[in-house]
């Protein structure tokens, strides 16, 4: 009987005086040139959006800039009403901050807000109520909804609306002087007692004038166009902007910065404070999606199919592939260990003893079961040694020993055969 023999061990290290194994293992790590070749079309396209970027907003940063500037000659800039106004006798100063604003307001001055929505709340209070008790004219352009409750409480911003050729449609002396001009923009209402709505477009005002007290009064324009060099000559718009600008000899112009320190109250704000609420539904829609594809590419493949192997690799092959690694390894104790524990395993049962005998039950078992002339016309070999023997010493006597062993497991089981009934 063939004892079939366990998985081979590593080859022990070579030593200084064995020559060393030269041949190298292939590497499946990718080269410094394969990942170039890789990703290069990547980084290209990658690099061409960012040239892209970079050119779109150089060009549209150049396309708005010095809008409703009166110190700039673009076309959206307002460099000629403010040429106009100096004809006229009015001064104009530019601030680009609310102290600055606040601290220009008087009784004789005209204060024109150029971006109302830039402003926050804190700031829009404090020009507000510097506004009221200054006893000049405030002119808003262009305010959204927040902005025009708190610079014109009562007056509310509502849809928005082309800008267009308008006809005043009210008794305020500036409009129907002006007559027809280029406005639009965003539609208001108000329920001001004594307050002006002009240039209605769809039913709504895009011109409203509230009353304050004393000589102060609050302009609310819906669009910055006629203000602008570009249009300043279409229609009437020189003259609304002549005449709502020039009601006072100091005209302060005031273009919000954002780095204007009133903006944050002197508090500290956080990263995520300063984030727009529109961006919180951005990210939740981009963890929805993200959860989606996960749950996607988790999806089940399936049961597991066995493939059939290849190549059928027989009993014997194994066997003889194992026995040439033992040897190249020198590993004739653990090759002989390896045989003794199968031939131990099969005989315990035999013998009767539990599956991990104990050395003394399973030699004298053995031996008892024996009782009589081994074979090859000589006694047998003593048990003890062959099945917990010391190692043999060399490979002849690995041989010896594991014919020794498969004649003793053939004489025990022929043994057992006849002995049951």
């Amino acid at each position: 009987m063939t004892t079939p023999l366990p998985p081979a061990p590593a080859p022990p290290a070579t030593s200084a005086t064995e020559p060393a194994d030269t041949t190298a293992g292939t590497s499946v790590s990718p080269t410094a040139r394969q990942l170039w070749t890789r990703s290069r079309a990547l980084l290209a396209a990658a690099l061409a959006v960012l040239i892209f970027g970079i050119g779109y907003a150089a060009l549209r940063s150049g396309e708005s800039h010095g809008a409703l500037d009166p110190r700039s000659a673009d076309p959206a800039g307002s460099r000629a009403v403010a040429q106009l106004l100096a004809a006229q006798g009015v001064t104009t100063t530019v601030v680009t901050t609310t102290d600055e604003a606040t601290a220009a307001l008087g009784p004789d001055t005209t204060l024109l807000v150029a971006v109302p929505d830039l402003l926050t709340a804190h700031q829009q209070s404090l020009l507000h109520s510097a506004a009221e008790q200054s006893g000049g004219r405030t002119v808003l352009v262009s305010p959204g909804p927040s902005a025009a409750e708190a610079l014109s409480p009562g007056v509310q911003a509502l849809a928005p609306a082309d800008t267009r050729t308008l006809a005043p449609q009210c008794s305020l002396p500036s409009a129907t002087r002006a007559g027809d001009v280029e406005l639009g923009g965003v539609e208001y209402a108000t329920s001001v007692p004594g307050a002006d709505s002009c240039y209605p477009s769809g039913g709504n005002p895009t011109l409203i004038r509230l009353p304050a007290a004393g000589t102060g009064d609050t302009v609310v324009l819906g669009s910055a166009g006629l203000l602008t060099n570009d249009r300043l000559d279409e229609q009437g718009n020189a003259s609304l902007a002549l005449q709502l600008l020039g009601a006072h000899p100091e005209l302060v112009w005031y273009l919000p910065s954002l780095s204007d320190a009133s903006a944050l109250d002197g508090e500290r704000k956080s990263f995520f404070d300063l984030i727009p609420d529109g961006w919180s539904w951005g990210l939740l829609q981009l963890l929805i999606a993200a959860v989606v594809t996960a749950l996607w590419r988790a999806r089940r493949l399936g049961p597991v199919i066995a493939e059939r192997l290849p190549v059928a690799v027989h009993a014997s092959e194994a066997t003889e592939g194992r026995a040439r690694l033992y040897r190249r390894a020198n590993a004739r104790a653990r090759a002989a260990e390896a045989l003794r524990q199968a031939t131990r395993d099969r005989l315990a049962p035999i013998v009767g003893i539990s599956p991990a005998p104990d050395p003394e039950a399973l030699i004298a078992a053995v031996a008892a079961l024996l009782g009589g002339p081994g074979t090859g016309g000589g006694p047998d070999p003593d048990p003890g040694t062959l099945l917990y023997g010391p190692p043999p010493s060399d490979d002849a006597a690995l041989l010896r020993l594991a014919d020794d062993l498969d004649a003793l497991e053939r004489r025990i089981t022929s043994t057992e055969r006849h002995a049951t009934p």
